[in-house]
């Protein structure tokens, strides 16, 4: 039996850039197959330092960042702020 993750956070309101929309909308995937990975601790393709740095921030209350690649091979970012109030998927390029 799959156990299913609980959230660790709150994403608040989601906002997508357009290109992050058109690299998701070219592979067919959905922008939650990413939120859900973010939203319960799974933070991609990062470095263990950024890995560890979300822990601390998870913790602590500061911002976080996870890095996926999409099937199409685009990288993709979602950042959650801080204060817990907005989610951004976006393209590294669009930072």
């Amino acid at each position: 039996m799959q156990k299913t993750k609980q959230p660790l956070f709150d994403l608040g309101q989601l906002v997508a850039t357009p290109g992050a929309l058109a690299a998701i909308e070219k592979t067919g995937q959905n922008a939650m197959e990413f939120l859900s990975r973010h939203l319960t601790g799974d933070w991609g393709e990062l470095p263990k330092e950024d890995k560890d740095e979300n822990q601390l921030s998870l913790e602590k209350g500061f911002r976080l960042l996870s890095s996926y690649t999409t099937l199409a091979g685009t990288r993709l970012w979602v950042i959650t702020e801080a204060d817990r109030q907005h989610t951004t998927l976006l393209l590294p390029e669009e930072y």
